[in-house]
């Protein structure tokens, strides 16, 4: 009965059901990163991103009012004010209070408590907060008041101002932005363009030992990278390139010829041959028949290797770090940049949540924009 027209067999279920769960197991962290990406510390400390549009309740330290907002109330000298500020104040609520953090939970919302300093203090559960003294309050600061409280959902572009526009260069993920396009691009269209034409030699001129080229290629394939990270390196400082933009491009073009060789070859290989002999007959030169024939009709390919190589590129961080001096912070990528504030600021996860959703927009956006060349591309030759 699984052959019957209009019924799906088991088997096709299964490969639907796997497909869902896997765009559900890539589409839930990166929805988490990006939601992330907008709240505050405190926000993310207190509950996970699936409940940012709920109240969370956070341990919370917060300052009462300067000295220098007092106010004279006949004999006793007074302080008013409200702990949140005037986003959180409308919703935010307070369960319980402290005058220390060992005793978070001392006060309940009304209560009144005695300060070190001699003066009292009373906390309401909006916020509200008053603070007398016989004496007149003196310093530059506010006393302490720890509270357990339930905030409203807090949503902020501070992150990003942070992360894009730092006044520390060596900060900056706008540098490390620039930067990474400027070892992308290249390395990208390098490989594409030496690719092409030794795949189009490969697969339709004839020349004594091109089978053996052509396992040397596909040989290549299992070469490891880390394998041939420090002897690429005493090449490139021997003869004097050393490290820079240019190393980087060449150690990448290197490391992806051997992929885009055989994947555009195997699609060149399955062109019509009526095409290009006809073109052959009529005078066209080999270079003419590349330009004007194979090339137009190799695009699905090209673009499948370009998203991968864009890709991989993008993401790097091995060959940067090897083949990339970064000590000033002029030639850092975004994914070096993302571990420096990893070391740094290994506790403000809100920075890193927006630095990471920074760093995978740009591939997020070429794999969306260019995803039925890629389709085209891995499937060209399944069908004849």
């Amino acid at each position: 009965m699984d052959n019957i027209a209009g019924t799906k067999s088991s088997l096709t279920w299964a490969v639907h059901i796997s497909v869902v769960a896997l765009v559900l197991l890539w589409l839930f962290p990166t929805a988490g990163l990006f939601v992330s990406s907008f709240r505050t510390a405190d926000q993310i400390s207190a509950s996970g991103w699936w409940k940012s549009l709920t109240t969370s309740e956070q341990n919370l330290t917060l300052r009462a009012g300067a000295p220098a907002d007092q106010v004279q109330d006949g004999a006793l000298y007074v302080i008013e004010g409200n702990l949140f500020d005037e986003a959180e104040a409308p919703q935010a609520k307070i369960g319980t209070w402290g005058i220390s953090a060992r005793e978070l939970g001392a006060f309940q919302p009304g209560d009144t408590a005695e300060l070190r300093n001699g003066s009292k203090v009373t906390v309401q559960e909006n916020g509200d907060y008053r603070q007398t003294s016989e004496e007149e309050f003196s310093g530059r600061r506010g006393s302490r008041i720890f509270v357990n409280a339930e905030l409203p959902p807090d949503f902020t572009l501070e992150n990003y101002e942070q992360v894009l526009f730092s006044g520390n260069s060596q900060d900056s993920m706008a540098k490390a932005f620039f930067n990474t396009l400027t070892v992308t691009i290249p390395a990208t269209i390098i490989p594409i363009v030496i690719a092409a034409f030794a795949a189009y030699a490969l697969a339709w001129m004839d020349f004594p030992g091109r089978a053996l080229l052509v396992a040397f290629v596909v040989a290549l394939l299992v070469v490891p990278l880390q394998l041939a990270l420090i002897p690429l390196l005493k090449l490139h400082l021997g003869i004097g390139i050393g490290k820079g933009y240019l190393g980087t491009w060449m150690a990448h073009t290197g490391f992806g010829l051997p992929l885009a060789i055989y994947l555009l070859r195997n699609y060149m290989v399955g062109l019509p041959r009526d095409i290009i002999e006809n073109a052959r007959v009529d005078g066209a030169t080999d270079f003419q028949i590349f330009t004007k024939i194979i090339l137009p009709l190799s695009f699905p390919a090209l673009a499948s290797f370009a998203i991968f190589q864009f890709l991989w590129t993008w993401n790097d961080l091995l060959v940067a770090k090897v083949f990339l001096i970064d000590a000033s912070g002029q030639t850092t990528v975004m994914t070096n940049q993302i571990v420096e504030l990893l070391g740094t600021r290994g506790g403000n996860w809100e920075i890193l949540a927006t630095a990471a959703f920074v760093s995978i927009s740009v591939p997020l956006v070429v794999f969306f924009a260019m995803q039925k060349y890629l389709v085209r591309g891995l499937l060209a030759g399944s069908v004849k």
